[in-house]
Formats: structure tokens, C-alpha cells, sequence
């Protein structure tokens, strides 16, 4: 039950609901956060065990359980079994390679996603497995890594304000979907910094380095795409669900979120099209130095052919070269190796060849 698996190859032949962890473990120790709420109170505290969550399962309240750290199967498990959860939906939750989706059961609803954030300016991408269950009066978040990403709304319940704490878990999870879309706006920030630079690096002096850049983006641009297009489906999904746990007053909620999540999915696509001609633009850019090289390289060798022919001439070892007794031979050379290769510069210019 504490086994961890990297590859989801490494779980093939196992009965259905193991409860496996697959995926990197980038979080060793599990911590879990309790908030109870009511639009008279909040309470915030952290749970050791899950016998201490099991008294908010029956009141009239709202509560939120943050679980931070996959690691510990033992405590999924348990709480599977102490709120009568799926072990098809336990064993999703702890593989992390699970494409964005959601399902609907009798008493609850499962949502799994990605949340993506960025590291630095060099566009590393971090992907977290955010799995939301969602009861009447209880919501559970299970995330792979200790983070701020809820910060902004232990806030706004800390505060009061709004209609966070009014309303039930149906909203609660509008916040956290709203949330974890929204933060694919930095990233979009983010792509829209590097693909300019990157441009601006094309139009002056392209190099392998700048190739590789694009080739890393596009490679980057796949995953990226791969976990933020099927949020739509998803959200739209949720939006035409007829369980009771989703009230009429929160689709309008979720209509926003889904026009965000496809405000993003467009530039997502968009941005494949940038790369695909900022890759026909480093092409061209390679192309125009090349020429501009063999330009260059060809003027010379017009310049030095007429001027090797001569020294050929007068490089061979006859005997009755008039010209080689001259007086003036010599110093009418030169002038004539110097006059052919201005002559040869004057003319190129005139045609624009330079």
C-alpha cells in the first residue's frame, strides 16, 4: 500500500481500484488542512488523522479538505472508505497521468485536472494533478505538491466578502476551477515574453541556439496543450450535469470559467501557429545569410580570376616572353591588378550585387 511507481506500464496486470501511486513523488509527508465555513464563521486547522474530519461529515456547514501530498495511500484510502468513495475514483486520484475529465456519481462528484505554473523565464513548465470530490457539504482537494496555489481563497474566506462563504460546495468549486484556469494566464504571459525575444533573436542574428529554443517550446507546447484543451470538455461537461449538487445559481460561475479555459485553449492553438513560422522564419534567415555569404565569397572569386588568369600567364617558364625584358612590366602589372578589381567593384555596385 506504499509502493510508488513512476510509469503507469510498471501498474499493467494489477485488478482495477490498486491503489497505487504512479507518478514522481514530489511530495514525501501528506498534510491536510480543514476549513469549516458558514457565513457566520470559518475555522482553519490542520488534521493528523482522519478520524478528525469525520465529525463535519454530517453538519450543516461547509467544509473544505486540503490534501497536499499524495504519497501517504494508507490516508487516501481511508478516506475512501470513510465517505463511501469509488476505488476506480481512489486510484485516479493517485495516478498523476490522468487526462483532465469529469464524473458523476450518486453522492458526489469527481474532477480531475491539471495545474500548470511556471518556474522561470526559460518556460519550465510544472505539471500538478489537482483531484477535486465534491459532496453536499464536504469538497476535497487532493494535490501533489505543498503550494500558494489556494492562498487567494483562504483569503477571500478569511475576509467574508462575497459570496464565497454564502454559498455551498457547488461554488467552493467553481473558486477552485477558476483558480487553477486562471493561473494558465501567467503562463501565456510567459510564452508570449519568450516567442518575442525568440523573434526579435530571428530577425537579427539566428543561430542553432535560437533552433533549439523553437524546437524546446514546440516540444513544451504539446504537453502544455495536451492538459489545458480538455478543460473545455470538462467544464462543459459539468455545466450540463443534472446532479443536485450543482445548483442553477453557480452555472453562470462556470460559464465563466469555461470562456476562459477557451480564451486559452485559442491562444494555445495560436501559438503552435507562431512557432511554425517562427521556424519558417529561422529557415529563411539561415537561408538570406547563407546567400548573402556566397555573395560575397563569388564577388571575391570574380574579383581574383582575371588576376590568378594573368599570374598564371606570367607564371610560366618560357623562354621568349617578350614582356618579361620590358622596362615597365613589372609596374604595369600592378597597375593592371589594381585597376581590374576596382573596375570589378565599380561595376557590382552599380548592378546592386553589393
Amino acid at each position: 500500500m506504499t509502493d510508488s511507481l513512476n510509469s503507469i506500464s510498471e501498474k499493467a496486470g494489477m485488478p482495477p481500484g490498486s491503489l497505487v501511486h504512479v507518478g514522481d513523488v514530489l511530495k514525501t509527508e501528506s498534510r491536510i488542512t480543514l476549513i469549516d465555513y458558514s457565513a457566520e464563521h470559518i475555522e482553519e486547522q490542520a488534521v493528523y488523522a482522519i478520524e478528525e474530519i469525520l465529525p463535519y461529515k454530517d453538519k450543516a456547514t461547509v467544509t473544505w479538505v486540503n490534501i497536499e501530498g499524495l504519497k501517504n495511500i494508507a490516508l487516501i484510502a481511508s478516506i475512501g472508505n470513510a465517505f463511501n468513495i469509488h476505488p476506480l475514483v481512489l486510484e485516479d486520484i493517485l495516478n498523476t497521468h490522468q487526462r483532465p475529465k469529469f464524473e458523476e456519481y450518486e453522492d458526489y462528484l469527481y474532477i480531475v485536472l491539471k495545474g500548470l505554473s511556471v518556474d522561470s523565464e526559460e518556460l519550465s513548465v510544472n505539471y500538478e494533478q489537482i483531484s477535486i470530490i465534491v459532496l453536499d457539504n464536504l469538497i476535497f482537494t487532493f494535490k501533489e505538491v505543498e503550494d500558494d496555489l489556494f492562498a487567494p481563497i483562504i483569503k477571500r474566506l478569511k475576509n467574508g466578502k462575497g459570496k464565497i462563504r454564502n454559498l455551498g460546495t457547488d461554488y467552493m468549486t467553481y473558486a477552485i476551477l477558476d483558480m487553477i484556469v486562471d493561473q494558465n494566464f501567467v503562463l501565456l504571459e510567459t510564452l508570449d515574453e519568450i516567442l518575442d525575444s525568440i523573434e526579435d533573436e530571428l530577425l537579427t542574428n539566428p543561430t542553432a541556439a535560437t533552433l533549439a529554443s523553437i524546437q524546446r517550446i514546440k516540444r513544451e507546447l504539446i504537453s502544455i496543450r495536451r492538459s489545458v484543451l480538455p478543460v473545455r470538455d470538462m467544464l462543459n461537461a459539468i455545466i450540463r450535469s443534472d446532479s443536485a449538487l450543482i445548483h442553477e445559481r453557480v452555472h453562470i460561475y462556470l460559464r465563466d470559467v469555461y470562456d476562459h479555459a477557451l480564451r486559452i485553449s485559442e491562444s494555445i492553438e495560436s501559438y503552435r501557429d507562431i512557432l511554425s513560422g517562427l521556424m519558417d522564419i529561422y529557415v529563411s534567415s539561415v537561408s538570406n545569410k547563407m546567400n548573402e555569404i556566397m555573395k560575397i565569397l563569388t564577388v571575391f572569386a570574380s574579383i581574383f580570376i582575371p588576376l590568378t588568369f594573368i599570374a598564371g600567364i606570367y607564371g610560366m617558364n618560357f623562354e621568349y616572353m617578350p614582356e618579361l625584358r620590358w622596362k615597365w612590366a613589372y609596374p604595369v602589372l600592378w597597375i593592371a591588378f589594381i585597376t581590374i578589381p576596382v573596375v570589378l567593384l565599380v561595376y557590382f555596385r552599380k548592378k546592386k550585387w553589393l
